[in-house]
C-alpha cells in the first residue's frame, strides 16, 4: 500500500532535477542572448576593447543579478504558498480528521482504485503520516522537498554568469578584425546547443528548438550591432 508514494517520491525528485537543468540551460541561453546583444550592440558604435569590456562585464552583472534577485522572489512565493497549503492541511487534520480520511479516500479512487482498496489505503497511509499522504496526494508537495529560494537564485545567477562569459570574452579576445565574426560565429553555436539541450530536457524536437533559438539570437544581435552603428555614425 505504501509503494505508490514511494515511486510518486521518486518521479517528483526526477521531475525536480528536470526542472532545475530546464533552468539552468534557460539562464545560460538568457546569459548568452542578452550579453552578445549589448557588447555586438556597443561593437557597431565602436572598436575600444575597454568600452566593450565595460559594457559586456556591466551587462553580466545586472543581468546576473537581476536574473538572482527575480527568481528568490518567485521561488519565495511559491514556497510561502506551499508552507500555508501545509499549515491548512494540518489544520483540517486537526479538526476533521474523518472528513479528510474520506477526502483521501476519494482522491485514491479518482486514481482507479476501488472504494475498498482506496479506503484501506487511505486508513494506512493515514495512520503512518497523515500530513504527508495528503500533501502529497491531494495538494502535489513533498514536505521533504520545498522550494529553496536561495538555492534557486544562486543557480540563476551562476547559469546566466556562465552563458554571458562567451560572448564578453568572444569580443575582448580576438583581433579587432575578427571579434565580430568570433563572436556570431560562437554565440549562434552556443545556442544551439542550449536549443537542443533545452528541447531533449522537455522531449521536444530538437531541430526546431536549436532553429528558434539561433534565429532569436541572430535577430537581436543583428538589431542591437544596427543601432549601435546607428548612433556611432552620427557620433553620439
Amino acid at each position: 500500500m505504501t509503494a505508490p508514494p514511494h515511486d510518486e517520491a521518486h518521479g517528483g525528485a526526477l521531475g525536480s532535477r528536470l526542472n532545475w537543468l530546464r533552468a539552468a540551460v534557460l539562464g545560460a541561453n538568457d546569459g548568452i542572448v542578452s550579453t552578445a546583444g549589448l557588447v555586438v550592440g556597443v561593437a557597431g558604435a565602436t572598436s575600444d576593447r575597454a568600452a566593450l569590456l565595460t559594457a559586456g562585464l556591466a551587462g553580466l552583472l545586472a543581468g546576473s543579478m537581476s536574473m538572482a534577485a527575480g527568481e528568490y522572489v518567485s521561488v519565495s512565493t511559491q514556497r510561502d504558498s506551499e508552507l500555508a497549503a501545509l499549515a491548512m492541511e494540518r489544520r483540517e487534520l486537526r479538526e476533521q480528521p474523518e472528513a479528510e480520511l474520506e477526502e483521501l479516500t476519494g482522491l485514491l479512487e479518482d486514481r482507479g482504485l476501488t472504494r475498498e482498496v482506496a479506503r484501506e489505503a487511505a486508513v494506512q497511509l493515514t495512520r503512518r503520516d497523515a500530513l504527508r499522504a495528503h500533501a502529497r496526494v491531494e495538494l502535489g508537495i513533498d514536505p521533504d522537498q520545498l522550494t529553496n529560494p536561495w538555492h534557486a537564485a544562486w543557480a540563476s545567477f551562476l547559469s546566466f554568469t556562465v552563458g554571458a562569459l562567451l560572448p564578453l570574452l568572444a569580443i575582448v579576445l580576438p583581433p579587432a578584425s575578427v571579434r565580430l565574426l568570433v563572436t556570431v560565429a560562437s554565440v549562434l553555436a552556443a545556442l544551439a546547443l542550449t536549443g537542443w539541450s533545452s528541447a531533449r530536457l522537455g522531449a521536444a524536437d530538437p531541430g526546431r528548438a536549436v532553429l528558434r533559438n539561433m534565429v532569436g539570437g541572430a535577430l537581436a544581435m543583428g538589431v542591437t550591432y544596427g543601432a549601435g552603428s546607428l548612433l556611432g555614425a552620427a557620433g553620439v
